[in-house]
């Protein structure tokens, strides 16, 4: 429970940024994390609040929160360690891309400022590695069993921990140079360094598992040759099917998906691509279409870039401005303004912005005709949108941004091929244990939930081991 009055001695601290003339000059992590010293008078704010609502209903992977504030404001750190790992397999991830949801249902949350649990889950798994407490999990009996994980993303990663943790061989896919799926290709490294996510591949290397990348499963790899090899099979390939946009002039050039923006650009900050190779917003204005993370990111890489001017629009209203420290919702998610790393950095955000069309100069992208939305509840009680009359602007861009979200999975050969069922919402249909309409596979992620959390992926990856276990003990 931390120090029994320790949310009335000590105020939450957050995490700094670094100077935004710094950090636009590079990619690097944008946050100034606190020490070691500050993150236990932190974790001294957690109160015995009877019910640990950031555990129970918050965290999609249940950490056990409570227990590891107490024994990081007692100092044992080990111990913390210990009790991180037993619900969480890639905290350092977590810790750092994770929305948070614990904080928002943190009981103090209902009149105070949360505990900083993300921040200190941090702390926790950095000391883990800094002390070099954070090891290869190597197991004491080996099954014979072999499992094909296909998609290196979270989902993918956490079950082939667990499962190679069990006793089981396994060999993870992946379509791309190298592994991480999302983590890698999707958030940029202002956000999420990629020798974080090296670190932690090195280290399942040394447990065991095998990785196999810039192979297609179902085009390179068939799906009897897969059936053939494996005893069973996962699929946690994400969900690759973007939202797109059905307007005159999206056929233009200089309209992209987020995906192939942020992808290219993190190779080339990896090395893997040169700067002519990639999509660039330098000397360009850039919209943004889109108003969540991933439109946030295409914000933060274009300014990084040296985007002349960047705009973010979103088609959604404007959610209600909220400065207070405490939940309005509690302890659910509440539905607040957000304003990012990248935000800060510049852009000029809009909300209940319509995109009619696109017009052109020499098949280039050269202006956007918008209009603003009219957002009300019909007699049904359903959220229907009409254009306001007489609203319509005109917006000179050169570069368009898609960051709409995702409509399911990708149908990909391998699906098709495999013969597997799909849900009312065209994703993977599974059951409760993760098994698909085809005995022996199984999927976990977006490519069985639609997009998700990175968090939320994790831990249903970490519940899919569970039940490919199951059948491999039969």
């Amino acid at each position: 429970m931390g120090k029994p009055t320790g949310f009335l001695d000590y105020q939450r601290k957050d995490i700094a940024y670094r100077p935004v003339e710094k950090r636009l000059k590079d990619y690097k992590d944008v946050n100034q994390y606190l020490p070691f010293d500050e993150i236990k008078i932190q974790a001294a704010r957690c109160m015995d609040c009877g019910i640990p609502f950031c555990h129970s209903l918050g965290c999609p992977v249940y950490n056990l929160i409570p227990e590891w504030n107490d024994l990081v404001y007692k100092g044992k750190w080990e111990e913390a360690l210990g009790r991180l790992e037993k619900t969480n397999s890639l905290p350092e991830i977590t810790g750092r891309v994770c929305p948070a949801p614990c904080e928002t249902s943190c009981t103090l949350s209902i009149n105070d400022s949360p505990v900083s649990i993300k921040q200190i889950e941090l702390s926790i798994i950095e000391y883990g590695f800094k002390n070099g407490l954070v090891r290869a999990k190597v197991p004491e009996k080996e099954t014979k069993k072999k499992v094909a994980i296909i998609g290196s993303g979270p989902a993918g990663l956490s079950c082939a921990m667990a499962l190679r943790e069990m006793g089981h061989s396994v060999t993870v896919y992946e379509k791309e140079d190298k592994a991480g799926g999302i983590l890698r290709y999707g958030i940029p490294d202002f956000k999420l360094e990629k020798w974080v996510l090296d670190r932690r591949i090195d280290l399942m290397k040394r447990s065991g598992i095998k990785f196999k990348t810039g192979i297609n499963t179902g085009i390179k790899l068939t799906a009897k040759a897969l059936k053939r090899s494996y005893d069973a099979i996962l699929i946690s390939t994400g969900a690759g099917e973007p939202r797109k946009l059905n307007v005159p002039g999206c056929e233009m050039k200089g309209l992209y998906l987020a995906m192939e923006y942020l992808t290219k650009s993190n190779k080339y900050v990896s090395g893997k691509l040169k700067k002519t190779e990639i999509i660039l917003a330098k000397g360009k204005n850039v919209l943004v279409i889109g108003g969540g993370d991933t439109g946030s990111d295409c914000v933060g890489t274009a300014n990084r870039q040296g985007a002349k001017k960047v705009y973010q629009f979103e088609i959604l209203p404007k959610p209600k401005e909220w400065n207070e420290p405490w939940n309005p919702v509690w302890p659910n998610w509440p539905v607040i303004l957000r304003t990012s790393s990248s935000h800060k950095e510049g852009a000029e955000r809009d909300w209940s912005i319509i995109v009619k069309c696109f017009n052109s100069e020499k098949g280039n992208i050269k202006e956007a005709v918008c209009a603003r939305a009219d957002w009300k509840c019909d007699e049904k009680g359903k959220f229907v949108m009409s254009e306001v009359p007489g609203s319509e602007f005109r917006l000179q861009v050169e570069l368009v941004l898609l960051a709409m979200g995702f409509v399911h999975c990708e149908h990909s050969k391998l699906i098709k091929d495999l013969g597997l069922e799909l849900d009312g919402n065209c994703n993977i249909k599974t059951g409760s244990d993760h098994a698909t309409s085809l005995k022996g596979v199984f999927a976990a992620g977006d490519a069985d939930t639609g997009a998700s959390l990175v968090v939320r992926a994790i831990y249903h990856g970490q519940e899919a081991a569970k039940s490919i276990n199951k059948y491999l003990s039969k």
